[in-house]
C-alpha cells in the first residue's frame, strides 16, 4: 500500500518538514534507505547515513537539527524509536489482516470457531475444539481435540497443537512450535529396556505469550505445564513436563526447563541455558548464556556459569581460574624451597 508522508505523520501525531506529498510504500533501514523507503533516526552513530541516504522520508525526534542539506522528507515526532515501532506493529497488522475459511480446511462438525477467524487452507480442527474471535489459523496447522484458544491469538503455518489443550488470548504461536506433545516420561525396566510412562496432563498457556519457531511446551504427566500470562519464548527453547513458567518472563533461544522445573515471574534467561528438574528459580532473576543452574535460586539476583552461583562469586573464580598456571608454578617452587630446606 501506497501512503503519503502526511498521512504517515497524522497516524504518528507528528510534523512534516518537506514536501508532505511524497509517496512511501515500503520500511527500510537509514543505511539502505530507497526510493520509497520511509526510516527512522534514533541513534546519533548513524547520524551520518542520513546524509546520503536515498530514503524517500525518515522519522526524527522533534530536536534533531541537521548539519546538511538532506534529500528526505522528515517526520518530526517525540520519540523517533517508537514512533517506528508503531509503524511496524501497524504494517504487521496490515499484512496479516486475514479472514475467511478456507474450503480446504478439515473442520469437525463439533468445533465452534469465532467471528472474523482466518482458517487457511490445510488446516485441522479437530472435535469439540472452540476458538475465539479473531484468530488466525496458518497452512498446515494442527488442532487436536478439546482444545480452546482464545480470542487474537495467532498460530503460524506447521504450529501443532494436541488435545486437550488451552491457549489464551492475544498470543503468538510461531512456524514449527509443538504444544503439548507427552513429556519425557520412561520408567527403566528389569531387563534394562525402558518403559513409556503415559502423559495424561494438559498445557495451560495464559494471555500475551509468543512462542518462537521449533520451540516445545511439553503436556505434564498429570496436572498441566503452565506458561503464564506475557511471557516470551524465544525460538528452539524446550519446556519440559509439569513445567512452570511465571508471568513476564522471557528465555532466549535454545534453553530448557526440565520436568517440574520453576521459573518465577519477570525473570530473564538468556541463550542455551539449562535448567534442571525439580527445582525452583525466583522472581526477577537473570540467568547469563550458557549458565548450568542446578540448585534453586533466590529471588532478586543474576547467575551465570555451570554450575550456576551469583555473578560476583562467579567473577571472582574466573579470576582465579584464569591464574591458575601461575598458581601452579609458585606452589611447585614452594615445594622445592621448602625440600631444600628439610634437607
Amino acid at each position: 500500500m501506497t501512503f503519503d508522508v502526511q498521512q504517515i505523520a497524522n497516524l504518528l501525531s507528528g510534523t512534516v518538514e518537506g514536501n508532505p506529498n511524497i509517496k512511501v510504500w515500503k520500511l527500510c533501514k537509514i543505511e539502505e534507505g530507497e526510493e520509497g523507503g520511509l526510516s527512522f533516526l534514533a541513534n546519533p552513530k548513524y547520524t551520518h547515513h542520513l546524509y546520503q541516504s536515498q530514503a524517500s522520508a525518515v522519522i526524527v525526534s522533534n530536536d534533531f537539527v541537521p548539519e546538511h542539506p538532506v534529500q528526505a522528507a522528515l517526520i518530526r515526532v517525540e520519540n523517533p524509536y517508537v514512533s517506528f515501532a508503531n509503524l511496524l506493529k501497524i504494517y504487521n497488522e496490515m499484512q496479516l489482516n486475514k479472514e475467511g475459511i478456507s474450503e480446504h480446511a478439515v473442520i469437525e462438525p463439533s468445533a465452534k470457531i469465532g467471528q472474523k477467524c482466518y482458517v487457511a487452507p490445510f488446516v485441522y480442527i479437530g472435535e469439540n475444539v472452540t476458538i475465539g474471535d479473531n484468530v488466525k489459523l496458518y497452512p498446515h496447522v494442527y488442532v487436536g481435540d478439546n482444545c480452546t484458544i482464545a480470542s487474537n491469538t495467532t498460530l503460524f503455518s506447521g504450529a501443532k497443537v494436541y488435545c486437550n489443550n488451552i491457549i489464551g488470548a492475544n498470543c503468538i504461536i510461531h512456524s514449527g512450535a509443538v504444544i503439548g506433545a507427552d513429556g519425557f516420561g520412561f520408567a527403566p525396566t528389569e531387563d534394562g529396556a525402558y518403559s513409556k510412562i503415559d502423559q495424561i496432563g494438559t498445557v495451560i498457556i495464559e494471555d500475551n505469550v509468543e512462542i518462537g519457531a521449533n520451540t516445545c511446551v511439553d503436556r505434564a504427566t498429570m496436572g498441566t505445564t503452565t506458561i503464564h500470562r506475557g511471557v516470551k519464548l524465544d525460538n528452539l527453547c524446550q519446556i519440559a513436563h509439569n513445567v512452570s513458567v511465571g508471568e513476564h518472563t522471557v528465555m532466549a533461544a535454545q534453553s530448557a526447563i526440565a520436568g517440574s522445573g520453576k521459573v518465577g515471574s519477570h525473570c530473564v534467561v538468556a541463550g542455551q541455558v539449562g535448567i534442571v528438574g525439580h527445582i525452583t528459580v525466583g522472581d526477577n532473576v537473570v540467568i547469563a548464556a550458557q549458565s548450568g543452574v542446578t540448585r534453586d535460586i533466590s529471588s532478586n539476583c543474576t547467575i551465570l556459569g555451570s554450575p550456576a552461583m551469583e555473578a560476583h562469586q562467579q567473577r571472582k573464580n574466573y579470576v582465579y581460574m584464569r591464574n591458575i598456571e601461575k598458581l601452579v608454578k609458585r606452589v611447585d617452587e614452594l615445594e622445592k624451597r621448602l625440600a631444600e630446606l628439610s634437607k
